[in-house]
């Protein structure tokens, strides 16, 4: 089902008020922590980040508040849905442990109508990146993303956290072509001087 941004704002505002008042630490990852940094809307799930030892409590606290608990057979998520909104609880996305230094980066933010912590856009790229496989290689809605995040992001840092994907690498290949990271930026201003 396919949630409107209505709806994943309302979840997230839930389930963000909630670890707030739990203190447990979070972050808002995936397609709203992209819409609250300027880009295109999600209209999938919520994603929060917590660290692998904060898992358990911040299901409990999210069950406290009347959100349905459904335990997946992944070992990186657990799943909790307000109404029929998904949100994923996300402790190892892409086999890579949610860490204090990735919620350190996190900036405090607004997200529709509550406040709270978003990665930053260097880590949402790497996250994004890494998720591409050989079955999962659609480029388009992540173009949209560097595009309108591409001041936000240190490009280098994610060239260097990404090298080891084929995948990635052909992304930021791409990207740097197209102008949209710092080292096309740079390459296209290199030959319209060497032109003119």
């Amino acid at each position: 089902m396919v949630a409107t941004m209505d709806e994943l704002l309302h979840a997230l505002t839930r389930a963000a008020n909630t670890l707030l008042d739990a203190e447990i630490r979070f972050a808002v990852a995936g397609g709203c922590a992209v819409y609250a940094r300027g880009g295109p809307a999600s209209d999938h799930d919520v994603d929060l980040f917590v660290k692998p030892a904060d898992t358990s409590r911040a299901i409990q606290a999210l069950a406290r508040a009347g959100l349905r608990v459904c335990q997946p057979p992944e070992d990186w998520l657990s799943k909790v849905y307000d109404g029929d909104t998904l949100i994923d609880v996300i402790y190892r996305p892409n086999c890579r442990d949610v860490t204090d230094e990735l919620l350190d980066r996190a900036t405090v933010m607004r997200v529709g109508p509550t406040v709270a912590p978003v990665i930053s856009a260097t880590d949402l790229m790497i996250d994004k990146l890494l998720v591409f496989d050989a079955h999962r290689l659609d480029l388009s809605p992540l173009l949209h993303i560097a595009r309108d995040l591409r001041e936000q992001v240190d490009w280098a840092v994610v060239r260097s956290q990404t090298q080891e994907s084929p995948y990635a690498r052909a992304f930021l290949g791409l990207v740097d072509d197209l102008g949209i990271t710092d080292a096309g930026r740079i390459e296209a201003g290199t030959r319209d001087r060497e032109e003119g």
